[in-house]
């Protein structure tokens, strides 16, 4: 469980967050929308500890949140945070290898062969097996895309967090991503918190679509005011990790409209795409 209560985050006299205050449930899958520089990325980073909260904490299992980003969050972003230098598998192993050698960065001997058991594993799983020796300029986006969920999720992550990740992909390519993406949140112990633009995304997705708005967004307030929680929606009916989406393909009978909240969702705060 994340427990955020009364957080703020300023720059200097700029305010970008304030009086932010949810409690995200184990295993939700929480998607965040609103205008663009609204501070949804901002509020990303603060979970995962790449900034610091102005005031106001941050709870992770009844734990303050590590002040720095640690293996119980993972995090993938709209450009592939993938290493170009590196295999498909050698992508994955980085982070077993790091964790076991901080500085040399090496496993060898059993602890190795476990660990390239293991990323091959996951490689299979995100729909990549064969492309093990294959360099990042080799694959296509949405090729690239499932090897940093995979690069992610090596190291088990409590929490996931995705900025935009999807957005760069054409339409079929995302749709599969999203079939995988669900069945990654239904078949393994995580937390997702993921940032888009895109309001269907966020309903196909989603067990909780939670809106950020600034609600002073007049030139001369922009500085001083900054974003809060306008919309919470739980979607209807209730999705929860490890029971099959009744929109799912995978079930025997027609396939319905997926996603939708307990109310017609309502339209992006100002008027933005969202």
């Amino acid at each position: 469980m994340i427990v955020v209560n009364n957080v703020w985050k300023e720059y200097g006299d700029q305010i970008v967050l304030e009086r932010v205050s949810l409690t995200i449930e184990d295993r939700a899958f929480v998607a965040l929308v609103g205008p663009s520089g609204c501070g949804k990325t901002t509020f990303l980073k603060l979970l995962l500890g790449e900034e610091r909260a102005t005031q106001g904490t941050i709870v992770l299992d009844g734990k303050p949140l590590a002040p720095e980003p640690g293996p119980d969050r993972g995090v993938v972003f709209q450009r592939y945070s993938v290493f170009p230098h590196l295999t498909v598998l050698g992508n994955v192993l980085l982070g077993k290898e790091f964790e076991a050698s901080r500085f040399r960065a090496r496993l060898v001997g059993a602890a190795r062969r476990d660990a390239i058991e293991e990323a091959r594993g996951l490689i299979a799983e995100v729909g990549l097996a064969g492309s093990e020796d294959k360099y990042p300029a080799q694959l296509s986006g949405g090729m690239q895309q499932r090897l940093a969920l995979a690069q992610a999720l090596i190291m088990q992550p409590r929490v996931l967090l995705l900025d935009e990740p999807f957005g760069a992909l054409d339409p079929g390519i995302r749709a599969e991503i999203h079939v995988l993406m669900k069945r990654l949140w239904n078949e393994t112990n995580l937390t997702v918190v993921m940032v888009t633009h895109d309001m269907r995304e966020a309903f196909t997705l989603g067990t909780r679509v939670i809106a950020f708005e600034r609600p002073r967004n007049r030139p001369d307030e922009r500085e001083r005011y900054g974003a809060s929680l306008s919309r919470d929606i739980d979607i209807w009916p209730p999705r929860r990790a490890g029971v099959l989406d009744p929109d799912s393909p995978d079930r025997d009978g027609p396939i319905h409209e997926v996603g939708a909240s307990r109310d017609d969702p309502a339209p992006s705060p100002q008027g933005d795409p969202a």
